[in-house]
């Protein structure tokens, strides 16, 4: 019996059950540590230690609600609002409302891209920007799992097939432990041998938008956090987009140039100029931040687990039996071999929650079973590439899916299994291994 295998099924199962995240994370770890052989104490010692990995994006998430919160308090969301109904007029217009319906969701595909490369701050933007577009989502009845799909879309199709932004380190990660491997690629042959995969994304993409969810969904206007509608000034509006704009430029800025974390410093300075502004006063401070907070303080807790819970996969040394008996059984079929590949590595990644930390594992394996098998260069970016991003859109743990959620949750109305994971996982993993096959194949 395989640990990961064990520990990866039993949170999925879990959270599908509609326990919480958390709990499924640390019962899986718990079980997979057992399985693996660790024992109780090194289990729990592992798990522990394990914990700080994300402690700075759960940090970075908490005060990324705060700021969300206080920007609500500037009118911002209020002066969306009012924009969103002149823009969509009378609920009769269905066409101009389907018009707007397509604008709103064509600017977030957009922004959610551009986040990946031209202004890369990854899902930093999201707690800014979704929240105050409830209102505006809910005024023109969109489905969330549509926008959630389309958001998490524009977080992993970029750096998969795209060499910059956070796609230049996917793509020289990929490049430097297929060399170790015993393969030397170059960075430009990345791009080509992803193409088709991608291609399957793009394909659940069109598939989400017009079949799974184009039908209205209704949502309740609810407001953010305890906060209640604010009237708002050309002030208080002028103030939010500075706070807004250089927020995201001091975390540009600590990110790419000086190599830093930066959302956490990023987020300090936006609450710092919402309240030298006098969008804040001193005696609202603590309440307002506190409710953000509070707001974001699950998705930290489902990275911290989520780390630990990594940590004992690898401390059980059963990453690699799992990859190395996957090999014994394919044999010579390479149609079989690249689809067992491409389920492996959709189980590492759907445990571990990071694409980026799984291609040193399969890479290893992955690369000299390619060449025994007779797989072309091309055929093995494509195999390995797919195998480490496959999971990424669907995991409980990836912030590809938790970044979503945190934004369209804030009202309590978006289920992060149900109404996240469940349609991105069936929309991008399930094309993932379809097309990832064809590009094996015919590559």
């Amino acid at each position: 019996m395989n640990a990961v295998l064990i520990a990866v099924l039993v949170m999925l199962t879990l959270s599908l059950l509609r326990i919480n995240v958390v709990l499924a994370l640390v019962s899986g770890a718990f079980i997979g540590g057992m399985v693996g052989g660790l024992g109780v104490e090194t289990t729990i010692n592992t798990f522990t230690e394990g914990l700080g990995g994300n402690a700075a994006v759960a940090l970075s998430y908490a005060l990324l609600g705060a700021f969300a919160v206080a920007l609500s308090k500037t009118g911002l969301p209020d002066a969306l609002v009012e924009s969103a109904i002149k823009l969509v007029g009378t609920k009769e217009d269905t066409r101009k409302k389907a018009l707007s319906k397509v604008l709103i969701l064509l600017i977030l595909l957009t922004v959610s891209i551009m986040s990946q490369n031209v202004v890369p701050v990854h899902i930093a933007f999201i707690p800014i920007l979704i929240p105050p577009l409830l209102k505006i989502l809910n005024e023109l009845n969109i489905d969330r799992r549509l926008t959630a799909t389309i958001i998490t879309f524009g977080l992993t199709a970029p750096y998969i097939l795209l060499p910059v932004g956070f796609g230049g380190i996917f793509h020289d990660i990929l490049r430097t432990n297929m060399k170790e491997s015993g393969l030397d690629i170059s960075l430009s042959s990345i791009p080509t041998a992803m193409v088709i995969p991608v291609s399957g994304m793009i394909v659940g993409l069109l598939i989400a938008v017009f079949f799974s969810y184009r039908m209205p969904r209704t949502y309740e206007q609810k407001t953010i956090g305890d906060q209640e509608t604010e009237t708002y000034t050309k002030k208080s509006i002028i103030i939010a987009l500075v706070a807004v704009v250089i927020s995201l430029a001091t975390q540009v800025y600590l990110s790419e140039v000086l190599n830093v974390q930066g959302m956490i410093y990023g987020s300090l300075v936006g609450i710092i100029i919402l309240y030298a502004g006098g969008v804040m006063k001193s005696n609202e401070t603590d309440v307002i931040l506190t409710s953000g907070m509070r707001m974001m303080a699950f998705i930290g807790f489902v990275m911290i687990a989520a780390s630990g819970f990594a940590s004992v996969l690898r401390e059980t040394g059963h990453i690699e039996t799992l990859v190395a008996s996957s090999a014994e059984w394919i044999g010579s079929n390479q149609l079989l071999a690249a689809f067992a590949m491409l389920i492996v590595g959709l189980l590492i990644t759907m445990g571990i929650g990071s694409s980026f930390s799984t291609i040193p594992i399969i890479a290893a394996i992955f690369v000299p079973l390619c060449a025994e098998l007779g797989f072309s260069a091309m055929a093995t970016i494509a195999i390995v590439g797919t195998a480490a991003a496959l999971g990424d859109a669907g995991s409980p743990a990836s912030d590809s899916t938790l970044g979503p959620t945190s934004g369209l949750n804030a009202d309590g109305q978006h289920n992060h299994i149900w109404d996240t994971c469940v349609p991105t996982f069936l929309h991008y993993n399930i094309p993932l291994i379809i097309f990832g096959c064809i590009a094996a194949v015919i590559l």
